[in-house]
């Protein structure tokens, strides 16, 4: 693999500062990161795709819950009186 190239960016405007951040925010990234990620996407490649794993720990947890189907099935009745 080739040796990465450091830029140094300058005037950068408070916008554009304030929606990075924002995203490193969001997105749990480094300030780096979400620039080099906003760099490919602006010259048009595509960045890796994210492989989520936040929610491993419920794969195959699923119980059976009587209680929270008859909940959901009584969501899904229609009451009349509310559409007259």
């Amino acid at each position: 693999m080739e040796r990465p190239i450091q830029y140094t960016v300058r005037q950068v405007p408070r916008e554009v500062d304030d929606r990075l951040r924002k995203h490193c925010n969001d997105a749990h990234l480094s300030l780096n990161e979400a620039t080099i990620e906003a760099l490919r996407r602006g010259v048009g490649l595509t960045y890796e795709t994210q492989v989520y794993t936040d929610l491993d720990g419920l794969i195959g947890s699923w119980q059976e819950d009587p209680g929270f189907d008859a909940a959901i099935a009584a969501q899904d009745s229609i009451d009349p009186e509310a559409w007259k």
